[in-house]
């Protein structure tokens, strides 16, 4: 998936119109809810402890959110705040299981890989329109 694409179905997603995030490069979006300093530097630190999944622990579960504004999936993890876009023709199965593990194996590379692909820097937007 391309990452306009990308930043097209979060722009949908968070309608918070004051929320900042910031989009990895396989999908996962870290909302930030206190953006303080480097936004890129602040959601890396939080993907980096909260993306990479580990098998049998709190770091391996996951849940499904089917959005209609999005034609996919939402897969969210054990932060609250860090989500990962799944499209429809992305996983092999539909059932959540599959969109799921799917999800999760996206956070796991972005949580390794830490690569920031956009920055959604809503301090200072006192315009929510």
């Amino acid at each position: 998936m391309n990452i306009e694409k990308l930043i097209d179905v979060w722009q949908r997603l968070l309608t918070d119109p004051r929320k900042s995030w910031v989009l990895f490069e396989h999908g996962t979006c870290v909302v930030l809810t206190a953006p303080d300093g480097d936004l890129a530097v602040q959601a890396t630190g939080i993907l980096k402890k909260f993306g990479p999944a580990h098998a049998g622990s709190s770091a391996g579960d996951f849940g499904v959110i089917d959005v209609t504004d999005a034609d996919g999936w939402v897969v969210t993890g054990h932060h609250q705040d860090v989500l990962t876009y799944v499209a429809q023709e992305e996983p092999s199965g539909q059932d959540n299981l599959a969109v799921g593990l799917y999800g999760r194996s996206k956070r796991h590379q972005d949580g390794t890989e830490l690569r920031v692909v956009h920055v959604e820097d809503k301090r200072g937007d006192s315009d929510p329109a």
